[in-house]
């Protein structure tokens, strides 16, 4: 199973939200290159990289942080955060992203997406599902659909979409636990490769999330909170 440790931008500094709120901001490191290079030094391969002010504008905004920590460290990224054009797309590929996640923009423009998907290959695109009550949400949280959760994977899964991101964003920066009903949900009634995110609270969390057959685990406020350690995480690469 992947460990992807998460880094949230805003104003080009590392933080995290709760549920989403961005009233709730807290900063944890002002140099998110920092925060980069450190999980590199424990043999971390993956990142997963929000550009928070730009799923708030609805465009790229912090992709200077994303060419910085591309340029300074081996960190395969995933990037993610007002990708909406395919300026900004090219942009995030650019400045040094290997694949990038497409949530809002899945939802309100499914055939923009499903272009992308051929143009860029469906290992490059990464299928954001954000929910709330198994109810996809938009636009950094701040919208939401009316569309179910699985059946928002199936629609891209015919597409030839192989990994998707699930957010429960109830669980997202509670420390609370994972949503694991859904994830053992999703992975029963679909083909997809899984990251599941939100809620990971401590070390048995994740050997939870790689029981159930999680392709992935994206984990932030318990590494900077102290409840998961890097070096905890070697042994699960």
């Amino acid at each position: 199973m992947r460990i992807i440790p998460a880094i949230d931008i805003i104003d080009g500094k590392c933080v995290r939200l709760s549920k989403g709120d961005y009233n709730t901001k807290k900063i944890y490191n002002e140099n998110p290159v920092e925060v980069a290079k450190e999980f590199e030094s424990f043999g971390i391969e993956y990142l997963h990289l929000v550009d928070l002010d730009g799923a708030k504008s609805k465009h790229i905004v912090n992709q200077k942080t994303l060419e910085n920590i591309a340029k300074e460290t081996s960190l395969q990224i995933d990037f993610g955060g007002g990708l909406k054009t395919l300026e900004d797309i090219q942009i995030a590929f650019d400045s040094g992203a290997k694949q990038i996640t497409i949530g809002s923009i899945a939802v309100q423009n499914p055939e923009f997406c499903f272009n992308l998907i051929e143009k860029y290959s469906s290992e490059k695109i990464i299928l954001g599902a954000d929910c709330d009550n198994r109810k996809i949400k938009t636009s950094g949280w701040l919208e939401e659909s009316n569309q179910d959760v699985i059946d928002f994977i199936h629609q891209y899964q015919k597409k030839d979409v192989k990994t998707v991101i699930c957010t429960d964003i109830s669980k997202d920066g509670m420390l609370e636990g994972p949503s694991t009903e859904l994830y053992k949900d999703i992975l029963n009634q679909t083909s997809i490769q899984l990251i599941a995110s939100g809620g990971i609270s401590c070390i048995e969390d994740v050997y939870t999330m790689k029981e159930i057959g999680c392709f992935g685990t994206i984990i932030g406020k318990a590494i900077y909170e102290g409840r998961i350690e890097l070096r905890d995480l070697q042994n699960l690469f």
